[in-house]
């Protein structure tokens, strides 16, 4: 036992000679958990409501096709949605960022290039957020208060840079990730959402997605179950001011 113990040590010392274990923290190491952020208001994902109310997000628009059929689903079922929009695709589609303002939704920033955040440079970071947000007030004057990542990545640092923008960073419910830019079917689509919901949901939907056009047309089903089962739809700044703080929020000031 002792010669196995003895070889087993030594086993150990040569493979750490030569491969040892990276020291140097990696992304999600340098992270708290998730209640650390949602308990500071550094993040959300979700909005604790006793209200019956929903938000609909969409993602990486505005798209000339999509984003119309969208808007127009929206208004037959009187749902205010809230769109991250992609920096670059608001200068190339300006009138389609203004008619989402027009009639009541809410023009969030999703950065300029829609770029991978994950080891991107603080500046870069910085300037893919100021892009955006220099481009929608220049299309319609209105400057956003969210902002949320490519892929929903963020550490630290982009905490820090949307705090300095005024942002607050937005994710999504974990149950309500529809996965809807893989385009899955309309039926998974619709599944995922009906027999996920509840109260305070931010769900995560793309008005944008290549030759697809699973998301409207889950959209047209969603809406008027949604509607039946009492729920509203809301945008994400008007679902946060209906927020109920639990008893060990803290309060941070940005």
């Amino acid at each position: 036992m002792l010669k196995t113990k003895i070889a087993l040590a030594l086993s150990l010392a040569m493979a750490w000679a030569l491969y040892p274990v990276s020291t140097e923290a990696q992304p999600a190491t340098q992270l708290k958990d998730r209640r650390y952020y949602e308990e500071r208001g550094d993040i959300v994902w979700e909005v604790p409501t006793s209200d019956k109310f929903i938000a609909f997000t969409f993602d990486d628009g505005p798209d000339p096709r999509r984003t119309p059929e969208i808007l127009k689903i929206l208004e037959e079922n009187k749902a205010k949605a809230t769109f991250f929009v992609v920096g670059d695709r608001v200068e190339r589609n300006p009138e389609i960022v203004r008619e989402e303002l027009r009639l009541g939704h809410e023009v969030a920033n999703h950065s300029f290039h829609h770029p991978s955040f994950q080891g991107l440079k603080e500046s870069s970071m910085a300037s893919e957020i100021a892009q955006t947000q220099e481009s929608i007030r220049k299309v319609t004057g209105h400057t956003p208060a969210l902002f949320r990542p490519p892929g929903g990545f963020y550490n630290e640092k982009l905490i820090h840079i949307s705090k300095q923008n005024n942002l607050q960073l937005i994710l999504w419910s974990w149950h309500q990730d529809t996965n809807d830019w893989r385009a899955p079917g309309v039926q998974r689509i619709v599944n995922k959402v009906l027999n996920n919901a509840r109260n305070g949901d931010i769900i995560l939907m793309h008005d944008f997605v290549y030759k697809s056009s699973q998301t409207p047309e889950a959209l047209k089903i969603i809406l008027p179950e949604l509607k039946k089962r009492g729920y509203s739809f809301v945008t994400v700044s008007e679902l946060l001011s209906h927020k109920v703080a639990p008893r060990n929020h803290i309060k941070v000031n940005h």
